[in-house]
C-alpha cells in the first residue's frame, strides 16, 4: 500500500489497553482528560470488504491525558454486528451502504428495526448516566468510559420506540437537557423531536412532523428557542427501503424538490415555519443563533449528494480520490415571512465543523475549526485543520491560520476551553473566544502512523503531539470531557 491517506483504511488488527505514547512538545498543564473518539475499525468482511467508509466494525478510541501523559486504549464494540462477523465472516445486520447476502424469504426481513444494524460507529453520546457509542438506527450500545468495554444494548422505552435517531444530538447546559431528532418509517412517515432533562432517561417527544418522502438527516440546529431541521432533496419512501439494495440505495436525488426546512417552537412543539429553499446537501451543522426576527444556521454544505457516493470504499482507498467539497453556508430564514437568504461564508473546502460549544453553540459566534484542503482545491483528502475567522472585514470573511504538514490527514478537530465548560459559562465575554486548543487525531502517511495533536487554538501553533506506532484507522466523531467533571458535547 502507498504512504498516503489509504493508510487510514487499514484495519486495526491489536487492541491496546492505556499504551502509553511518546509525547513531543509540551501539553498545557491545564489539559486533563479523556478524549473519546468512535468510528470503523475494519472493514473486512471475511474474504470480502463492506461497501462503504461508513459500514466498518465500531472501534472506540480512548486518550487519556494527565500530567502531560497520554495513555491509548482501543477496542471493538462487541456488537451483534460484530460477533457475527467474526464468528460466521458474513454481516448479519443492514448497513448505510451494504446489506447482508440475504436469499430467499430471507429478504422479507430487510424492512423494520429487526435488521437495523447495532454496529454504532458514528459518535459518542452520554444520556441517562450512560456512555452510548451512537449510530443512526435505534440501537445503540453502552460501554465503560474507563476500560471501552461493551457493556450492552441500550433499549429506549419510550414514545420515540423504533424510529432511527440522529447520532449527534444536542446538549443545552442553560435547560439541562439533551435534544435530539429520529425518523420513523412508515405508510405515515414523521420526524420525531425530543428532549430528554438531565437525571431522565426517557426521550420525551415535542413535536411530529409528517414527511411524505423522508429525507436523509445527520444533523439539525437549536437556538435558544427553536430547533431547526434542513431536509434535502435526498428522499426515499417505504416501499423503496423494501427494495433488494443497502439502504442509502433507496435515496434519490430530487432537486427540484429544493431544501425543506423546518423550523418548532421548543416550548411548545409547535411547527412555526416550513420553508423552502434552493437543494443543498448537509451532513454537518455548524452552529445557529437568532437575530432581529430571524434564525441563522451555519452549516457545511456540499452542492448535492455526489460526497455520499465518493466515500465507497473503490472509491476513498484509490490515490486517485477527490471528494466533493463543501463550502460554509449561512442560511438566514425570517420566522414570520419564511423568506431564505443563504450566503457563502467560507468557500471551502471545510468539513468536520466545530466551535468552542460549551460557550457559544446557540449564541452568535466568531471562530469555526474544521478539516479541508488547500482552498478551493478540488484534488485530494482533507489535509490540513482551517479556523475560520467570520468577524466581517469589507464584506469579507477571512480563513485565519491553517495548520498542515507534508502528507498528513487530520481528524475532527475538537475545540477545548482552557476553562471548564462549567466555569466557563460565568466567566464574562472578556475572555477570549480561541482560549483554548483543539485535538485531532492525525495519519502521518509518510512515517506510516498516526498521532494526536495538540493545537493553540489562538495561534494555530503546535504545542504537543502524542505519537502512536502505526496508523490508527479514520474515524468520525467524538468528545473531550474533564477529569471528574459530567460529560458535555464537544461538538454539535
Amino acid at each position: 500500500m502507498s504512504s498516503d491517506h489509504r493508510l487510514g483504511l487499514r484495519p486495526a488488527t491489536t487492541e491496546h489497553t492505556d499504551k502509553s505514547l511518546q509525547v513531543d512538545g509540551e501539553i498545557p498543564s491545564w489539559l486533563d482528560g479523556t478524549l473519546v473518539r468512535n468510528g470503523p475499525g475494519s472493514f473486512a468482511v471475511g474474504d470480502r470488504r463492506v461497501n462503504h467508509w461508513f459500514d466498518g466494525l465500531a472501534m472506540l478510541r480512548r486518550f487519556a491525558i494527565d500530567d502531560g501523559e497520554v495513555r491509548y486504549t482501543n477496542r471493538f464494540l462487541r456488537s451483534r454486528q460484530f460477533r457475527h462477523v467474526r464468528e460466521h465472516s458474513r454481516l448479519r445486520l443492514r448497513e448505510f451502504g451494504t446489506d447482508p447476502q440475504w436469499r430467499g424469504l430471507g429478504r422479507l426481513r430487510r424492512f423494520g428495526t429487526r435488521v437495523a444494524t447495532d454496529n454504532a460507529s458514528v459518535d459518542v453520546v452520554y444520556l441517562g448516566g450512560r456512555h452510548l457509542a451512537a449510530t443512526e438506527t435505534p440501537r445503540w450500545t453502552a460501554y465503560d468510559p474507563e476500560t471501552l468495554r461493551t457493556r450492552g444494548p441500550r433499549e429506549f422505552d419510550d414514545e420515540v420506540g423504533r424510529a432511527g435517531p440522529l447520532a449527534h444530538v444536542h446538549y443545552d447546559p442553560f435547560r439541562e437537557e439533551t435534544v435530539g431528532v429520529a425518523t420513523r418509517f412508515g405508510l405515515r412517515s414523521e420526524y420525531l423531536v425530543y428532549r430528554v432533562p438531565d437525571g431522565n432517561e426517557r426521550r420525551e417527544v415535542l413535536a411530529h412532523i409528517p414527511i411524505h418522502q423522508p429525507g436523509y438527516l445527520h444533523s439539525f440546529a437549536l437556538t435558544p428557542n427553536y430547533i431547526a431541521l434542513l431536509v434535502p432533496p435526498l428522499r426515499t419512501t417505504p416501499l423503496a427501503l423494501l427494495r433488494d439494495r443497502p439502504f442509502v440505495e433507496s435515496y434519490r436525488w430530487q432537486p427540484e424538490r429544493g431544501m425543506r426546512i423546518f423550523v418548532v417552537d421548543r416550548e411548545s412543539g409547535e411547527l412555526v415555519t416550513n420553508a423552502r429553499t434552493a437543494p443543498c446537501f448537509v451532513f454537518h451543522h455548524v452552529n445557529a443563533f437568532e437575530r432581529e426576527g430571524a434564525l441563522h444556521l451555519d452549516v457545511a454544505a456540499f452542492e448535492d449528494a455526489s460526497v455520499v457516493d465518493a466515500f465507497r470504499l473503490d472509491a476513498f482507498d484509490s490515490s486517485d480520490f477527490s471528494p466533493p467539497g463543501a463550502e460554509l453556508r449561512r442560511l438566514q430564514i425570517g420566522l414570520a415571512s419564511g423568506h431564505v437568504v443563504a450566503r457563502t461564508l467560507h468557500p471551502g473546502h471545510v468539513e468536520f465543523p466545530t466551535i468552542h460549544y460549551a460557550r457559544h453553540n446557540t449564541r452568535p459566534y466568531r471562530y469555526v475549526y474544521g478539516v479541508g484542503t488547500e482552498e478551493r482545491s478540488p484534488q485530494g483528502f482533507s489535509d490540513r485543520i482551517l479556523k475560520v475567522d467570520l468577524k466581517e472585514r469589507s464584506g469579507q470573511f477571512q480563513t485565519s491560520e491553517t495548520w498542515t504538514e507534508p502528507n498528513v490527514y487530520p481528524g475532527e478537530p475538537l475545540f477545548v476551553p482552557r476553562e471548564s465548560p462549567q466555569a466557563d459559562g460565568e466567566r464574562g465575554d472578556d475572555v477570549a473566544e480561541d482560549d483554548g486548543v483543539l485535538l485531532s487525531v492525525v495519519l502521518d502517511a509518510d512515517a506510516e502512523r498516526s498521532f494526536l495533536l495538540v493545537l493553540d487554538a489562538a495561534t494555530m501553533a503546535e504545542r504537543a503531539r502524542a505519537v502512536f506506532s502505526k496508523p490508527i484507522p479514520f474515524d468520525f466523531h467524538g468528545q473531550f470531557y474533564r477529569t471528574g467533571e459530567r460529560p458535555t458535547r464537544s461538538m454539535a
